[in-house]
C-alpha cells in the first residue's frame, strides 16, 4: 500500500541542494527545473557532465560548485538531492542531511528518501503528481506521458473560468462547495 502524503512544495521559496553533476543529477536537475523552473538550487560535484551544464546556464537560479562534498553544503538548504555515483557518499549526505533535520532524496536508494520525484504532469494551471512508492519509476514515466496526450490543452481554460466563478459566489463555504460540486459534476458523469 502506498503510504505517501503527496504535497505540492513552492519550490521557489525552498534551498535545494544537489550533489552530483552526471547522469543521475542531471536527471534530477531537469526534473526539478522543468516543475519549477524558479527553484533555487546549488549543485555541488567534482565535475559536471555537458548536459547539466547547459540546464545549468539556462536557469539562472542555478549555482554551480566545483568541489567534493562537505557537510558544509547543507547549510541554509531545507531540501537535499544526492546523486552521486558513489553509495557511500550518498549515504554520509543522508545521514549528515538527517541530523539537521533536512528532507533528503537519495537517488535509486528508496530506503534512504524522505520522499521520491515521481511523474508530473502539467497543464497551464494544472498539476497531477503519479507515484508508484518508489517501485517502478519508469510506469510513472508511462502514466505521466499517456496522461500528457489525453489531457486537453484547453484544461487550463476551464480551470479559469472555473475560478472566475467560483469568485462570483457568495455565501458560506459549505454553499460554494455545493456549487462548484454541481457545476463539475458534468466532468464526470457517465455516458449511457
Amino acid at each position: 500500500m502506498n503510504r505517501l502524503y503527496p504535497i505540492f512544495l513552492k519550490a521557489h521559496e525552498l534551498n535545494f541542494l544537489l550533489v552530483g553533476g552526471g547522469f543521475v543529477g542531471t536527471e534530477k536537475l531537469s526534473f526539478l527545473l522543468k516543475s519549477s523552473p524558479e527553484a533555487q538550487v546549488t549543485a555541488v560535484s567534482k565535475e559536471f557532465n555537458a548536459e547539466f551544464l547547459e540546464l545549468a546556464e539556462v536557469a539562472t537560479n542555478v549555482t554551480l560548485i566545483q568541489d567534493v562534498y562537505h557537510e558544509k553544503y547543507l547549510g541554509g538548504k531545507h531540501i537535499v538531492i544526492a546523486a552521486t555515483n558513489f553509495p557511500e557518499i550518498n549515504r554520509q549526505i543522508h545521514d549528515e542531511a538527517k541530523e539537521r533535520y533536512i528532507l533528503v532524496n537519495v537517488a535509486d536508494t528508496p530506503e534512504l528518501c524522505d520522499f521520491y520525484l515521481g511523474g508530473i504532469v502539467t497543464k497551464g494551471n494544472l498539476k497531477i503528481a503519479i507515484s508508484t512508492n518508489g517501485k517502478s519509476p519508469t510506469t510513472a514515466k508511462r502514466l505521466r506521458q499517456l496522461l500528457e496526450e489525453v489531457l486537453p490543452e484547453e484544461i487550463d481554460d476551464l480551470l479559469q473560468n472555473l475560478n472566475a466563478y467560483r469568485d462570483t459566489l457568495k455565501g458560506d463555504f459549505e454553499y460554494k462547495v455545493k456549487a462548484m460540486n454541481d457545476i463539475t459534476e458534468l466532468l464526470v458523469e457517465k455516458k449511457g
